[in-house]
This record gives C-alpha cells, sequence and structure tokens, in this order.
C-alpha cells in the first residue's frame, strides 16, 4: 500500500444527480478522481500536500506527459510517482524574483481599518506593494517579505516552491465514463497541487519567520478561559471526513499499545478505531472529557494560566494536540513541557484546520495564510531545539459527508493540517 493509500483510503464523491458508469480502468475519454501530492523537503522539516481532483478529466486537463503516461490504462488504486529537479514542475526563481524596495511601498493600511507591518518571513499579497510597474493593486497573489531594514526591504515574488525538488504522485481513487460532449474548464495539474499555499510552510532560506511581533498571542477576549469553556460543548470540530484523516495520522504515528497524552481534549480524541493504548487528556471540560470513550482518566487544566504539565519526566509515549492548538498564548511553554513529559523518540503530533472559537483564536493564528500556520507551529517545535524529524501535512479537496449539517454551503470537507517531530 502506498503512503497515500494510507493516509486517504479512497473516499469518493458520489454525485446523486448523475449516475455514474464506472470503469475499471483509465483512459483517454475517463474522468477521475485523482488524490495528487507534493512531496518535499526543506532545510528542517518533510513536507506532504495533498489535493484531490475531484472531476479530473483525461481529454482535458493537463498533467506532466511521463505522469500522464503511467496513468492511463490504470486500476483504481493505482499510484504513480515522479521526481522533478527544480524549474521542471515549477519555473525557476529570476533575477527579478527578488528585489529591494524602499520600505514605503509596502502599504501599511492597504486594509482599511487595519494596519500591517511588514515581518521578515511573512507572506502579503502582492497588491501591498505599491509604485512597482509590474505589480497591480489588487493583485492577491502572495509574496514574500524576506528582509527587512529600517528604510528598505527586500522582498522575495518567486513562487515559495520555486527552486526545490519535489516529488509529485497521483492515487486513481475513483474512474467513471465521461459524456461526449467536451468543453469546459483546462485545468494545469502542476497548479492545482501548488497554488494557493504550498511552500509557504517553509522558512526562507533557512532563517527563522518573524511571526512573533505585534502582540501576537493577543485574543479578542483575552479574560481567563474557565468561564469560556464551563459548560460543555457536545459538538464535532470538524466534519466526520476531516477527522478521519486525522484518525489515519494517528494511526501511523501512534505505537501500539501506548501511552498517550491527549493535550487539550474534550468529546473527541481523534484516535484510530481498535486502538489498544491508554489515552489520558488535559483539557478545559470535565463533562466533554467524560463523555469521551477513548479516555482512561483526564483532567482539567488551562494551559494558558498554567504551562506546567502535572506528570514526571517521561510519561508518556506519544502526544496528540487535535483541533486546538491555536488557542495556546504560551506555546514555546507548553511544547518545552510536552518534550518533558514524553520519552525519547516519543511522536508529539498536532493537527488543525480553519475552524475554531473566534473569540479565543489568537491574533498570530487569525491573520495567518492557511499555509503559513503549519510554519508557526513548526517554529514551536524548533524553538528549544528538542524535537527532530520533523513533518508537515495538508489534504485539501476530499468530499464533504452529504449527511454533514454544512454540505449545503460547502462541498469540500475541512482541510486538514497537521505538524509532527519526535522527542531527541
Amino acid at each position: 500500500m502506498s503512503e497515500l493509500s494510507e493516509i486517504l483510503g479512497l473516499q469518493v464523491a458520489e454525485d446523486e444527480n448523475t449516475p455514474r458508469e464506472r470503469l475499471e480502468r483509465t483512459h483517454g475519454n475517463a474522468l477521475a478522481q485523482i488524490a495528487f501530492n507534493l512531496s518535499w523537503r526543506c532545510e528542517n522539516a518533510q513536507h506532504s500536500d495533498t489535493f484531490i481532483a475531484r472531476k479530473f478529466n483525461f481529454w482535458r486537463d493537463i498533467l506532466p506527459p511521463e505522469l500522464e503516461a503511467d496513468l492511463l490504462d490504470r486500476p483504481r488504486g493505482y499510484t504513480a510517482s515522479h521526481r522533478y529537479v527544480p524549474g521542471e514542475l515549477l519555473a525557476r526563481p529570476t533575477s527579478t524574483d527578488l528585489r529591494w524596495l524602499p520600505g514605503n511601498a509596502f502599504k501599511r493600511d492597504y486594509h482599511k481599518g487595519l494596519y500591517v507591518e511588514p515581518r521578515a518571513g511573512r507572506f502579503y499579497p502582492r497588491g501591498f506593494i505599491a509604485g512597482t510597474a509590474d505589480i497591480f493593486p489588487g493583485d492577491v497573489r502572495p509574496f514574500r517579505v524576506a528582509e527587512v531594514e529600517d528604510e528598505r526591504l527586500r522582498v522575495d515574488l518567486a513562487h515559495p516552491l520555486a527552486g526545490r525538488e519535489l516529488e509529485l504522485s497521483a492515487l486513481i481513487q475513483d474512474i467513471w465514463a465521461a459524456s461526449e460532449e467536451h468543453g469546459g474548464r483546462c485545468d494545469d495539474v502542476a497548479e492545482l497541487v501548488s497554488n494557493n499555499g504550498p511552500g509557504m510552510q517553509a522558512r526562507w532560506h533557512g532563517r527563522p519567520t518573524d511571526f512573533f511581533n505585534d502582540i501576537p498571542f493577543m485574543r479578542p477576549a483575552p479574560e481567563p478561559d474557565a468561564a469560556f469553556y464551563a459548560l460543555p460543548r457536545m459538538l464535532n470540530h470538524v466534519d466526520t471526513t476531516a477527522s478521519a484523516q486525522i484518525r489515519q495520522l494517528h494511526a501511523r504515528l501512534l505505537p501500539p499499545g501506548a501511552r498517550v497524552l491527549d493535550l487539550m481534549s474534550s468529546r473527541y480524541s481523534h484516535l484510530p478505531e481498535g486502538f489498544t493504548g491508554e489515552v489520558i487528556g488535559l483539557g478545559m471540560n470535565a463533562e466533554e472529557m467524560q463523555a469521551n470513550p477513548a479516555l482512561a482518566s483526564s483532567q482539567v487544566q488551562d494551559l494558558n494560566l498554567q504551562p506546567v504539565l502535572p506528570w514526571a519526566d517521561a510519561s508518556f509515549d506519544a502526544a496528540v494536540c487535535s483541533l486546538s492548538v491555536e488557542y495556546l498564548t504560551r506555546p514555546f511553554e507548553v511544547f518545552a513541557e510536552l518534550a518533558r513529559v514524553l520519552r525519547p523518540g516519543a511522536p508529539l503530533a498536532i493537527s488543525f484546520s480553519d475552524r475554531w472559537f473566534p473569540p479565543k483564536v489568537t491574533r498570530l493564528w487569525e491573520g495567518a495564510h492557511p499555509f503559513e500556520r503549519p510554519g508557526i507551529v513548526l517554529e514551536y517545535f524548533l524553538r528549544d531545539g528538542l524535537f527532530g524529524k520533523l513533518h508537515t501535512l495538508s489534504v485539501r479537496g476530499l468530499p464533504r459527508p452529504p449527511d454533514d449539517p454544512h454540505a449545503a454551503q460547502r462541498v469540500d470537507a475541512d482541510p486538514v493540517f497537521a505538524v509532527w517531530g519526535y522527542r531527541n
């Protein structure tokens, strides 16, 4: 089984209005649901970014030639993979992509009523740059502020993956017959998988990203959290498809029979079915954790008031924190404590999506691009050098379950992002 199969399974999007004539193998006039994955490395982590093309058209859409040849006349469940040197899949950086600009070229008041200061390593829409001939005010494509000096700044306009070696994989999840009509939008797979964020997780040339100026951990509701979490919320924080992706990740990372800390726990722990280890929960609401069938025991603690964990050194074989890291106001202290209570070699898995409680999310998290958020969590892992073998994962484009209460508003499942590493 391929790594993509382990992550995704064979979840497919059904169309109740258009019955499908399922096919056994792909051909030049077939439609398919294909999971495409970009795998790449930066200076301190391995990255995996998955995008599901739910109606890929072999006649119309554009694949790299070597990948197209490998995917034709193939059955469901088949995986193909090819490596690309810099410049093959995405354009190389050019001499004009990296340039110095005067400091006042950055439009700090680009968004009315919001003042934004440029920070080294951060991404912004190109419309923030004024007075440059090849950039127009409404351009929302991201660029990176590489360096900031008193009276000038250096910007990098290249794609954040430009210049990196890439591996592109494809998993055929479903195949069906296309209608006789042709036309419609033509999608380029290289653009589908690389646009809108992949690459933003990494530092610029290995330099720490300046995430932590501008009062990063301020929140709309700054009072202690006890009152906000006093009443139980017996709800799902992501849809069931996204939850399944988190469970798949935990199935890959958690050792059998492990003693696991579920940090910032609540009603669900997103653990794989049949997990045989002992799971200890620490969260904000006792009633929610008591209703969690995965927990052997639980404890209430506000980590933003008291980040010291109530366990001895090396007490756990693994730790997970699902859909909650965005609420931490003292993350570096919490990650240091996680390192203390984990045994050497133990995994720590942090997962999140694009949904949260607005009063309690930090200013840094809410204002970051979705693909910058894994970079924020990587900085938590990297600060004290206590974790190694770091990875990030993103999964976008899976079908939202038809019985989900938000199915009428969102056809895609909640995206899943994860960062994990191992205690040194």
